[in-house]
């Protein structure tokens, strides 16, 4: 009966309506009505004003709306942990990434993580760190992975690897056959980097700054597909992860030496947040996935016992 009546309190409190919340609850407007009236009188405050031609939140219903929201977020968690199957024959999992790791980590990451458990039912998505903490905060996320500039105190990270950034060249490049170069010799480099909304670029501008190095950046593009194809094809160059490359038979990661170019890769989960055994099965695949990674396997030759 609780959850009924706080299901019904919030969508009168979305849709600013009794007629419109009670056409999306498919349930008839009287019975709506009796559900949120039994809920003032159990409360003994007025939630809604009823006056005008839309229906508004009065103080008091905006107090209690902010615990409404908390308590369905609770309730759906405790509906999931019921479910939960400690065997792992069956389940679900969301997860997101920011983008630069779909290109080398969530290739072998899935593959061992479905070779393992074939029956969790995973929904991955590629989106930007902020808006991944605010769905981790809003539970529509299990886990996230993202970079240690964590920006919430609600969010709990650990480190999952640490990821090195190099200069990346096509087979055409001057530079095809080194194997390390030095931070300054950037500077006569003509690049194509992502642009500002990815994290890289901000990391990229943030060590450039601090060794006085000032890039000639030719071309930006909001995809790394669309990088690593003008690499491919030009002698323009480009920073990314060097495990990249490995992914790419005519791409060639060049390392910057003895000033690397380094950032942190996290996990990270809703603090406090119900853990599956979906999402511990899957945090202890990344890190095992991770740790080949870091070793310098190549994508393909990961494999998990």
């Amino acid at each position: 009966m609780l959850a009924r009546h706080l299901q019904y309190f919030l969508a009168v409190a979305q849709h600013h309506s009794f007629t419109r919340a009670a056409a999306a609850l498919h349930v008839s407007q009287p019975a709506l009505s009796q559900q949120v009236r039994q809920l003032e009188e159990s409360l003994g405050a007025q939630l809604f004003d009823r006056s005008g031609r839309a229906t508004r939140l009065t103080d008091a219903g905006e107090v209690y709306l902010r615990y409404a929201k908390r308590a369905e977020q609770e309730l759906l968690e405790a509906r999931r942990a019921i479910h939960d199957v400690g065997d792992l024959s069956r389940g679900s999992l969301r997860v997101a990434v920011t983008p630069t790791f779909t290109t080398y980590l969530i290739g072998p990451l899935v593959e061992a993580f479905h070779a393992r458990y074939p029956h969790i039912t995973l929904n991955l998505r590629e989106i930007a760190q902020e808006r991944m903490e605010e769905l981790l905060q809003a539970d529509e996320l299990d886990v996230g992975i993202a970079f240690d500039e964590v920006h919430s105190q609600d969010i709990d990270s650990r480190p999952l690897l640490v990821e090195t950034l190099a200069l990346v060249v096509g087979r055409a490049h001057p530079l095809a056959t080194a194997r390390s170069i030095g931070p300054q010799a950037l500077n006569d480099e003509s690049l194509i980097l992502l642009s500002a909304e990815f994290a890289t670029r901000e990391q990229i501008e943030r060590y450039c700054r601090q060794h006085g190095i000032q890039p000639k950046v030719r071309m930006e593009a909001n995809a790394i597909g669309a990088v690593t194809e003008v690499v491919r094809r030009t002698t323009l160059s480009t920073l990314l992860p060097a495990t990249l490359a490995q992914a790419h038979d005519d791409l060639t990661a060049i390392a910057l030496d003895p000033l690397r170019l380094q950032r942190t890769a996290v996990l990270m989960q809703r603090r406090g947040a119900y853990q599956s055994a979906a999402a511990q099965a899957f945090i202890e695949v990344a890190t095992a996935v991770a740790a080949r990674l870091e070793t310098g396997d190549s994508a393909a030759e990961i494999q998990l016992s």
